[in-house]
């Protein structure tokens, strides 16, 4: 008999109904007409036992018992679920072969190990195993997945990955916030100071944006444009280059402080030849955007439509679970397996029928045309978020959902589109003796940016120089030639000021998590990271983010996140290691080496176990000052009854770090 165990209920009826019939359904499984069963998790089935599990002097917080480090770890049932687990418990026993149809993450492949770990099933059983990856929860999909079964055995490395993160995140956390809410106590702060190696550093980059905006003195600075006319009549506008020999008179940004230095340039060119001195024209192309992971879907969604990280992955999970309109949205991944060109008639043919409007206007794709997109090289588990073959009827979604799916249809689209063709001109001039430049983008031919006619394209497809200060982008340039005379008609003085940078958003924040190496103070780290390193992982972000919001240390003013009070007093309380993204951004390089087996457990654990001795001897000797007259968020404090060291509290870090409501909750819970 085989025994399919499924991540969750929803994913174990999937593999269900296309199994054999007829079935009959029992408590916590389905049995199907061949007589195999299909049974399932409810998220974590499982959780890191509290401290006091290993020493009951653990239930009250002290310095000197620190750090809390197990010698045996230990999982204990989570009450939610211990009914679920018997049935496991059976089934598994009664088994000749077990497949683990977790989710396709490292997260989902430790969800089903560690069950079968705890129930202590034979080695020679979990030699045997398979392993099911299910990424589309229509029958043809689970269907193919079924008989592409692989050996278990082949993801040992991303389960360890998973463990090592599970319990790396218990060791810090645990520790680092019963250690700095101790300290707290003796300036008056009496909530819980939840500490983490995701969620601090995150806290700690919005906190620095907040200092950095309020302490920043606009300061005013100039540019110069040329006013120019061919001898044909025609007009464009040119921008000043400020030479060498201005220098002095700028800032470390080249802009030109001085007004007099601006004036006297306008009133040299004004009403003077001008000559143009080089002339460059390129003719680019540009591919169209890759398919969505989900952080890139919910930058993109929080900039188009303002949702929240947390209300695109929930969005995103009902057009999975309960439409099937899209594939796995926990995905890393940007890109396609080439054995999925197959399907691709289907799901193009079931977008148009669900949302014909996506081509409005525009030509209809072209299956022959195979963009970057479709590389095996750079899908592992899981592939990049697209639609399914699935037809509906989008008025029945709710109005996200409906916005998610045309979304993410349109980008699968868009491979299907040749390039953007367009031409660059580049014109640099000299009037008085002084350098000016004039650019232009002219489109060619529109290819897959015909389907964001009506709608604004990801920003990855925006040319970045189209913002700069130094060259105004112009719609078109007239014709010119090298060496032909102008007329400059008159010099403009435009005055600016600086502006500090803005304060945090959805997208913004998601943007920094997901490119973390811009705000690694480390040269040396820095020079490590690869551009998808980040801090977190697509399933955790959503989660860090709104647990910073639910613990009182950040606050939405409108679309702005800034930090709260709390949030300050504790990042300016730490060590500054604990609140940089260094440290994470090396833990998650290390953790994905675990999972492709170029680093083993043991030398991730250790140096870890290093730093935290060392970070608690800090937390011994810091007063945390800025916390001093602080007011704790009431949700967060310790319910009275057992005293200032008692262990009873309200959803804290230090002893809810193994206590995880739900599965997904697992990785950020102290993360």
């Amino acid at each position: 008999m085989i025994l399919y165990i499924a991540e969750k209920p929803s994913l174990g009826r999937a593999i269900a109904d296309v199994l054999p019939k007829p079935h009959k359904k029992h408590e916590g499984y389905i049995e199907v007409g061949n007589g195999d069963l299909v049974s399932w998790c409810i998220g974590h089935l499982l959780e890191q036992a509290p401290p006091d599990a290993y020493d009951d002097r653990y239930k009250s917080w002290k310095m000197e018992d620190l750090p809390v480090v197990p010698q045996q770890w230990q999982l204990i049932p989570k009450s939610s679920s211990r009914s679920q687990l018997a049935v496991l418990r059976k089934l598994v026993k009664q088994a000749d072969t077990l497949v683990h149809a977790g989710d396709p993450d490292r997260e989902g492949q430790l969800l089903v190990d560690e069950v079968l770990a705890y129930l202590k099933v034979s080695q020679t059983k979990l030699g045997n195993a398979k392993r099911l990856l299910i990424s589309d929860l229509n029958p043809q999909a689970v269907t193919r997945a079924l008989s592409q079964l692989r050996d278990n055995r082949e993801f040992v490395p991303l389960s360890t990955s998973a463990l090592a993160r599970s319990r790396a995140d218990w060791l810090y956390g645990m520790n680092m916030t019963r250690a700095f809410t101790l300290q707290g106590r003796k300036v008056g702060y009496q909530g819980v100071l939840s500490v983490g190696r995701v969620q601090t550093p995150l806290l700690g980059l919005v906190v620095r944006r907040d200092e950095t905006i309020e302490a920043f003195e606009p300061k005013p600075f100039y540019q110069v444009d040329a006013h120019l006319l061919t001898q044909a009549g025609e007009r464009f506008t040119a921008r000043w280059q400020p030479s060498e020999a201005c220098q002095k008179f700028m800032d470390e940004e080249g802009r030109v402080l001085s007004p007099r230095l601006a004036d006297n340039v306008v009133e040299r060119i004004t009403a003077q030849p001008a000559q143009v001195t080089e002339l460059e024209q390129k003719d680019k192309r540009q591919a169209p955007p890759l398919p969505y992971s989900l952080s890139s879907l919910q930058i993109d969604a929080a900039k188009r439509f303002g949702l929240s990280a947390k209300a695109v992955l929930d969005t995103c999970q009902s057009l999975y679970e309960r439409h099937k309109l899209i594939t796995y949205p926990r995905s890393d991944s940007r890109h396609l397996p080439r054995e999925q060109l197959k399907l691709a008639a289907g799901v193009v043919d079931a977008v148009l029928s669900n949302a014909p409007e996506l081509i409005q206007g525009a030509d209809k794709p072209d299956l022959s045309i195979k963009s970057a997109a479709w590389n095996d090289s750079k899908v592992d588990a899981h592939h990049a978020i697209v639609p399914t073959d699935r037809k509906a009827d989008l008025s029945r979604l709710s109005r996200d959902e409906a916005r998610l799916y045309e979304h993410i249809a349109r980008q699968y689209l868009a491979q299907f589109y040749p390039h953007h063709l367009y031409q660059d001109t580049k014109v640099e001039l000299t009037i008085a003796g002084g350098q000016f430049v004039a650019k232009a983008k002219v489109t060619r031919s529109p290819g897959w940016k015909q389907l964001f006619a009506t709608s604004r394209q990801p920003d990855e497809t925006r040319n970045q120089s189209d913002d700069k200060e130094d060259e105004p982008l112009q719609s078109h340039l007239p014709v010119l030639k090298k060496g032909e005379e102008l007329y400059c008609e008159r010099g403009e003085r435009l005055d600016k000021m600086t502006q500090p940078p803005k304060h945090f958003t959805d997208a913004t924040l998601l943007s920094a998590m997901t490119g973390i190496g811009r705000y690694v103070k480390d040269d040396a780290i820095r020079k490590t990271l690869k551009d998808t390193d980040g801090l977190g992982t697509e399933a955790t972000r959503a989660g860090i983010i709104e647990l910073l919001f639910k613990r009182g240390f950040l606050v939405r003013q409108g679309k702005s996140i800034q930090a709260t009070p709390a949030g300050r007093g504790l990042i300016n309380s730490l060590p500054e290691a604990a609140t940089t993204p260094d440290m994470t951004a090396l833990w998650e390089q290390s953790l994905e080496a675990i999972s492709q087996k170029s680093m083993r457990y043991q030398n991730f654990m250790d140096p870890l176990l290093a730093n935290i001795h060392h970070l608690l001897e800090i937390a011994a000797q810091t007063t945390p000052n800025a916390l001093a007259g602080v007011q704790a968020r009431p949700a967060w404090k310790e319910k009275s009854g057992k005293g200032r060291s008692g262990s009873k509290k309200t959803r804290t870090a230090g002893s809810g770090a193994a206590r995880r409501p739900a599965r997904r909750a697992t990785a950020s819970r102290n993360a």
